[in-house]
């Protein structure tokens, strides 16, 4: 349990003082922010900073530091320190740089703000590559809850039937303005989302299961590598590029810059506990804490992990705390899920210059985008979420990226930009040793697969020193022509 206490006093450290640290070196000030100047009653909105604070917490907290960190715990206990040191020094700087600097393009998308400062060609590839992970976002936060659903409801409403019902939902919240609907039943979903973290962990303690121990072993059953597959498995516990598609909204809605730490950074540190219980809980409640336990139990239930938080909610929690924590978990994805698709549609919004303040404009990008992901919902949910997995993470590190070359060009603390370039370097190595190793990717050896990882990363940090450090003029030219 040391350890588990440990990891909480890191995030909650990590606040206060890196998070601290990040926002003096970027720099907030009391310019007139997006939601101030572009005010259209719709996507800008100025809204009070615990509301957006809330919408963003559930916007980023979809499935992903609960099942990510339940399949995470495969790993055992080991999986708390890439949650804690991961939100702290990569995901919170993530969140809040990509928070920011739309702030700072007059609420632009994230694939917008990549454009500008790693060129035009990185700008297509990120229009077309984030709307993709998108509707694989929207997807996954779809099938998950219905699944969920169908196990809480009589027989009648099947999967099938719960998919069409929040596609529903997806829709009217794709649509709507975003202080309508959103803004408000995402602070009831937030209390809710608060009492089901609590509820897990003092339920964990009361019935006297023992968290174990950081062993710094790997203690996955199947004896799969920590690196890079642990990395990607827990993506939103820890760090995640769909957080970048999302920070632009609230962006859009702050009204004032110097609250950017409270809702960028202080969500994802906010997810990272989440996280972190819910790795808990899977360390610790099957077979005496034993990964092996949770292997079979993952196994049993045909490798779902919404059925493992059905099984430790109402374990922990009996029949009536047990639904409101299902509710909870329920709640995370769905209020990422309709935020992913009207992402979507802002980011190709922006692609292609067209007006969402009118209801026809909105209406030709949503129809479609729906559809979409309909038909993707029908794919096997275990591939969508590999997929997403991956691409999720490759997007965090192309936006560190793009974040590191502005914090060299214009912020005035030589050294400032250490603090994406760092992460950025890391993830890099992740994403491609991941892509080369994973069944899913290229299937390669690791004798390989390493090497290409490490070499990609540093061929990554080659190109950033000549474009941005030694040859700064060719980089001005690539943000003048994005």
């Amino acid at each position: 349990m040391v350890s588990f206490f440990l990891s909480l006093a890191v995030l909650i450290l990590g606040y206060f003082f890196y998070g601290t640290l990040v926002e003096r070196l970027f720099g907030p000030d009391d310019r007139q922010t997006p939601a101030n100047v572009k005010n259209d009653g719709v996507d800008f909105v100025p809204m009070k900073t615990w509301k957006v604070f809330l919408i963003q917490l559930l916007n980023i907290a979809g499935l992903g530091p609960i099942f990510g960190a339940i399949s995470g715990a495969l790993w055992g206990p080991q999986v708390f320190l890439w949650i804690c040191l991961g939100s702290v020094f990569a995901g919170g700087v993530h969140d809040y740089m990509s928070g920011m600097l739309s702030e700072r393009h007059n609420g632009a998308s994230i694939s917008e703000i990549t454009g500008r400062y790693l060129g035009k060609g990185m700008l297509q590839v990120m229009r077309v590559f984030s709307v993709v992970l998108l509707v694989f976002v929207g997807v996954a936060f779809l099938v998950g809850p219905a699944q969920l659903l169908a196990r809480l409801t009589p027989d009648s409403l099947t999967i099938k039937v719960w998919v069409l019902i929040i596609l529903a939902y997806y829709f009217l919240a794709t649509m709507f303005p975003i202080d309508k609907i959103i803004g408000k039943l995402y602070p009831i979903f937030g209390g809710v989302l608060i009492f089901m973290a609590l509820g897990i962990i003092i339920g964990l303690f009361a019935k006297g299961y023992k968290i174990p121990e950081i062993a710094f072993t790997n203690q996955h059953p199947s004896g799969t590598a920590i690196f890079p597959f642990m990395f990607i498995t827990v993506a939103c516990g820890a760090i995640s590029g769909f957080h970048s598609t999302q920070s632009p909204m609230m962006a859009r809605c702050i009204t004032n810059e110097r609250d950017g730490k409270k809702i960028f950074y202080g969500a994802m540190i906010s997810e990272g506990i989440i996280a972190l219980i819910w790795a808990a809980a899977g360390c610790a409640f099957y077979e005496g804490g034993t990964t092996v336990g949770l292997a079979n139990a993952l196994k049993a239930f045909g490798g779902a992990p919404a059925n493992i938080v059905y099984d430790v909610s109402f374990g922990l929690l009996g029949k009536f705390g047990g639904f409101l924590a299902v509710i909870g978990v329920i709640a995370c994805p769905i209020t990422s899920g309709d935020t992913a698709f009207r992402s979507a549609r802002l980011t190709i919004a922006d692609w292609a210059h067209i007006d969402q303040s009118k209801t026809s404009k909105r209406l030709a990008l949503s129809l479609p985008l729906l559809l979409v992901g309909f038909l993707i919902s029908k794919l096997n949910y275990s591939i969508i979420w590999r997929y997403f997995s991956w691409s999720n993470q490759t997007l965090a590190m192309i936006v560190l990226w793009a974040a590191s070359v502005y914090m060299y060009r214009f912020v005035k603390n030589k050294y400032a930009f250490l603090m994406t370039l760092i992460p950025a370097i890391f993830m890099a190595a992740v994403t491609v040793t991941y892509i080369c190793l994973a069944k899913e990717g290229f299937r390669l050896p690791p004798t390989v697969s390493y090497p290409i990882g490490m070499v990609f990363a540093v061929g990554c940090l080659a190109i950033f020193y000549i474009t941005t450090i030694r040859h700064p003029e060719k980089r001005a030219q690539q943000e003048l022509a994005a």
